[in-house]
This record gives C-alpha cells, sequence and structure tokens, in this order.
C-alpha cells in the first residue's frame, strides 16, 4: 500500500512549463533548485540562446543566474561548458534517433567543427549519437539553425532530459532482424522534442531516462540497462512489446531492468512513453541525485504500485 499523499504530483503546470510545486522545495538537491531559478527551455522555445550569445562569457560569469545558464541551463539545448578543461567552448550532443545519420547532416557537423581548428572535433557515442566540440557560444544560435536546416537538433539531451533512443544498429539489414527499429525511435524522438521545438512537458524529470527499442535477439540496444525498453512480443496475433523497466549504471548503484508485467500494441509505444515519463516526473524524487533514477521510484511505490501510475 502506498499512501494516497505520496501519489500526488509534486509538479505543475504554469505559463506552459513543469515546475516543483513549493510544497515539495525542502530538501531538493541543487540542480532543481537551478530549475526554479529559471526555467531552462526558455532559452530555446523563448530564444533565450540569442541574448545569452552576444554577451561576452566573462561577463556572464558575473552573475549567478547566466553562470548556471552556461554551466547548467544550455544542457537543455544539449550544450556542456567544458570549464576546468577548455574554458568557454562547449560540447553539443545531438538527437539522433537508432543513430541514423546522412550525408548531409554529416558534412555539416562537419562544416561546424573545422573551423575551430584542433579544438574542434566530433565522437560517436554509446547511444548511436553524435558530439561535436569545441564550439563557442557566439556560435551557438547560427549553428542550431544549421541543424534545423539538415534536420538535426541537440534540444534536451543532456541533464534532465530523456536521452537518444537507441534501436538496432542493424535495422532494415539486420537478417536475423524480428522489427526495424527505426520508425519507432523516430517516433520517440519526436516525440520528446515536440518535433524539435521543445516538448516542456517531459523535459523537468528527476533525472536523466534512457529509453531503446529492441529488434532482434542479438539485443544490441541493451535493454537491461535502459529505463525503459520494448522488447518485441506478439499477443493474439498483434505485434507489439513487452516492457522492461528501470535499468540504469550509476557510481552507487547498477541495477537490471526489471518486467512490468505489461504488453502494449506497437501503436501505442509513444502513448504509454508519455505515461511512463509523467509518473516519473510527478512521483519521482529530488533530493539526493544517486537516488532520483526511476527504478528509486519502482522501489518505493512497487512494481504493481508503479504500474498502476502509468
Amino acid at each position: 500500500e502506498v499512501a494516497a499523499e505520496r501519489l500526488e504530483p509534486r509538479v505543475e503546470e504554469k505559463d506552459g512549463y513543469w515546475i516543483l510545486k513549493e510544497k515539495f522545495r525542502q530538501g531538493i538537491n541543487p540542480q532543481e533548485k537551478v530549475k526554479i531559478d529559471k526555467e531552462p527551455m526558455k532559452l530555446f522555445m523563448e530564444n533565450g540562446i540569442e541574448e545569452l550569445a552576444k554577451i561576452p562569457i566573462e561577463e556572464i560569469d558575473q552573475s549567478k543566474l547566466s553562470k548556471d545558464d552556461i554551466d547548467v541551463r544550455l544542457k537543455w539545448l544539449g550544450l556542456f561548458h567544458r570549464r576546468k578543461n577548455q574554458y568557454g567552448r562547449f560540447m553539443m550532443r545531438l538527437k539522433l534517433p537508432n543513430g541514423v545519420t546522412t550525408s548531409a547532416q554529416t558534412r555539416y557537423l562537419a562544416s561546424v567543427i573545422r573551423k575551430y581548428g584542433e579544438e574542434g572535433c566530433a565522437d560517436i557515442t554509446t547511444r548511436q549519437n553524435w558530439q561535436i566540440r569545441g564550439v563557442v557560444l557566439p556560435d551557438v544560435p547560427e549553428i542550431i539553425k544549421g541543424l534545423a536546416e539538415v534536420g538535426l537538433t541537440s534540444l534536451q539531451s543532456g541533464m534532465d532530459n530523456v536521452r537518444n533512443a537507441v534501436g538496432n544498429p542493424l535495422a532494415g539489414i539486420d537478417p536475423e532482424e524480428i522489427v526495424d527499429t527505426r520508425p519507432y525511435t523516430n517516433l520517440l524522438s519526436q516525440f520528446i522534442t515536440g518535433n524539435a521545438r521543445g516538448n516542456p512537458a517531459v523535459s523537468n524529470l528527476p533525472r536523466k531516462w534512457n529509453p531503446c527499442v529492441v529488434g532482434s535477439h542479438d539485443l544490441y540496444e541493451h535493454p537491461h540497462i535502459n529505463d525503459l525498453a520494448y522488447m518485441p512480443a506478439t499477443k493474439d496475433g498483434r505485434f507489439g512489446f513487452n516492457l522492461l523497466v528501470g535499468g540504469f549504471f550509476s557510481a552507487k548503484r547498477c541495477d537490471e531492468a526489471i518486467p512490468l508485467d505489461a504488453w502494449v500494441p506497437a501503436d501505442d509505444v509513444v502513448p504509454v512513453c508519455k505515461a511512463m515519463l509523467e509518473a516519473f516526473r510527478d512521483l519521482g524524487f529530488r533530493g539526493n541525485r544517486q537516488k532520483c533514477r526511476m527504478m528509486w521510484l519502482i522501489d518505493e511505490l512497487g512494481v504493481e504500485g508503479f504500474r498502476a501510475e502509468v
């Protein structure tokens, strides 16, 4: 049994954004305070980045609010300030569902980092994603526009957001695949980012959140270390997915995802993701950052209680 008051949502919507209610602000971690001080998504959705990019970084550092902008809030735009080792330069993480990239997109990314000389480089990440390095703040608005022109976005790829949707790296050409994962990872990414326009309904999570869609028995996607893994399964002749939930690695705890004992038809991939994110957003712990991942919430509510919320 979970007390009824524990199931009260801890966040509320105000002016299109979701914020932590006053009554739940005791004992929260520093990152939560940064989100309360200023809504990070406004840097993108209300063009705050345009003004921020015009200010010299040394001047930005003179105010705690703007310093938090470049060190924390810009992560909602996929920008990570390398303060210690490359002061004034940023790593920019993209959204690249299923790791699919075109030659035109890759050439554009190359053109961005080329101008930075030895400071510029690119990573291919373990979540099938691109990260480009060496970026300076004045260039960011133009880079974001260029990304949009080639069908890319860096939005909502850092901090307390949903990470890149991972799928079968051999999708569409794998002779052993059960399902082509690309349509599903694309749908998930479009939902998470509001079609690259921003989706503040799922941008104020207690911690980061990893999804994947499994395409074959090889489990290239590592479903057991994802917060939500879609496992292909048929039921009564219909194709759909069984759900694994809560997997993660951290310095303090490593847990495999566990079965939610739930099946959804293929058409419900996005609605179930939305429902699970809302349950995590509304009820997740926001104190000690080591205990804010979704598995801690599942532990508290129990699998049946969590499933009921979803």
